[in-house]
């Protein structure tokens, strides 16, 4: 199970970097639509946990798994996965100076202001901001920020594929000798 776990965890992590540098390069601030597009990257490459969790199933326990052991695999693809976005995520900051925050709160200034809010609502956004800048600076900080941004989806991605992936009609293996020969 260990080794099923780095290995799909590991390619997950990679695709889930490479997603995330692409779309955060391509699209630099998507506005409303960056929280969509980086959660639709997430579910993407944390589909490798259920392609890691049916193949340990199929090859490793004769195409039986219960629901819990499922979830404990999941899990543990998903987190390894995890620590390459966090890891991710700290090279991107310091590849751009830590200028994220700043960044971030005068597109939220700009927001704001396109709304119309009033220039007490604005400045009250820039204190917060900057009361929450202070503690982003510090790195465990950040990474447990950076851990539960993508912590609810690791949860569903596991819950869903070991749900699925306990009923072994869903997706059975294929054994050798039900496949088609030229």
């Amino acid at each position: 199970m260990t080794r099923t776990i780095l290995t799909y965890g590991t390619i997950a992590g990679l695709v889930l970097v490479a997603l995330f540098y692409t779309t955060f390069l391509l699209t630099a601030h998507a506005g409303p639509y960056g929280a969509l597009l980086g959660f639709t990257t997430m579910f993407a490459a944390l589909s490798f946990v259920f392609v890691g969790a049916k193949r340990y199933r199929d090859n490793e326990l004769g195409g039986v798994i219960r629901f819990w052991p499922a979830l404990r695999l999941g899990l543990g693809i998903a987190m390894v996965a995890s620590v390459f976005y966090v890891v991710g995520w700290e090279v991107y900051m310091y590849m751009t100076d830590y200028t994220f925050m700043a960044q971030y709160t005068a597109i939220q200034e700009d927001a704001m202001r396109a709304d119309g809010a009033s220039a007490q609502a604005i400045a009250a956004m820039e204190r917060e901001m900057a009361s929450f800048a202070e503690s982003y600076a510090s790195p465990l900080y950040r990474m447990a920020i950076t851990l539960m941004e993508i912590s609810p989806v690791v949860i569903i991605v596991s819950l869903v594929s070991a749900a699925l992936l306990r009923n072994p009609r869903f997706m059975p293996a294929v054994s050798a000798r039900y496949t088609r020969s030229g």
